[in-house]
């Protein structure tokens, strides 16, 4: 049974469900000992006063996506996925997870050498992305994203970065490969996640201006996207969702910014209904 339509009064890009009874990859960085469930995270959205939010494949539980298809088939009128899969799934199950309102998939190289995506294999796989318009979800540090979006964009995917991309504190322009990435972003499909300082230990001076950069860099704030990181993994005792959505306040003071990046972007990314 369908959800009845809620007006879309913000969207967070960037949460996680688990259970810690599930399955995990053998190879994880991280084991969780707690549960975070959807409807906690929905509790925290309400409280907020958002109202749709995007569920994102944790890493732990590798291409085993049925846990937040779970969640996303329940409420399938406020949430949206972004799964995790292997290159080389099949057109079966990416018609299912578009069924259950998966519109994106996540690459974590966080740790893990990075591949040749102009090969074949990948370039395939992208293509079938762009063909059914969802994005390309990329975590990893600054410094190598030169060295990936490039092909993405060349298979005509919307690329999304994570956690501001991910620097060493801040984004500086003057550094080589962060200004690589900067020219990048004008006239591109390239989106950003304004999410997770703590990944990045930013402070809110820092992420303020990571905030002014990539506004500059851009020429706009239209490809700028806000997200909890929600329930915060490996930082639990550091941040919960309230300070999160505190801090996001305050890097967009002004309204009409503000709804943007939390209304009109992420309805178009992510395939809200207006």
């Amino acid at each position: 049974m369908s959800q009845p339509y809620m007006p879309i009064t913000g969207i967070d890009t960037h949460a996680h469900i688990f259970s810690r009874d599930l399955p995990l990859t053998e190879n994880r960085r991280y084991s969780p000992d707690y549960d975070a469930l959807v409807e906690s995270y929905l509790a925290h959205l309400e409280h907020c006063g958002l109202s749709h939010g995007v569920l994102v494949q944790p890493s732990f539980l590798g291409t085993n996506n049925n846990f937040m298809v779970g969640a996303l088939r329940v409420y399938p009128e406020r949430l949206r996925g972004t799964a995790v899969v292997d290159p080389e799934v099949s057109d079966a199950e990416l018609n299912e997870l578009e069924k259950a309102g998966v519109v994106g998939v996540r690459l974590n190289l966080v740790g893990l050498p990075l591949e040749d995506y102009s090969q074949p294999r990948w370039q395939t796989f992208f293509k079938k992305m762009a063909d059914r318009n969802w994005s390309v979800e990329i975590q990893r540090a600054m410094e190598d994203l030169c060295l990936i979006v490039p092909t993405l964009l060349d298979a005509g995917v919307n690329v999304v970065i994570d956690h501001f991309g991910l620097p060493a504190g801040c984004i500086d322009p003057e550094t080589p490969e962060h200004q690589a990435f900067l020219s990048l972003l004008p006239d591109s499909a390239i989106w950003v996640k304004l999410s997770a300082t703590y990944r990045s230990k930013a402070s809110l001076e820092q992420a303020t201006q990571m905030v002014d950069i990539l506004r500059n860099a851009y020429g706009h704030s239209d490809q700028l996207l806000w997200g909890s990181d929600w329930p915060h993994t490996r930082f639990e005792d550091q941040t919960d969702y309230d300070a999160q959505f505190s801090i996001m306040t305050s890097l967009l003071p002004d309204a009409l910014e503000r709804r943007k990046v939390l209304v009109d972007n992420p309805a178009r990314l992510f395939k809200f209904k207006p």
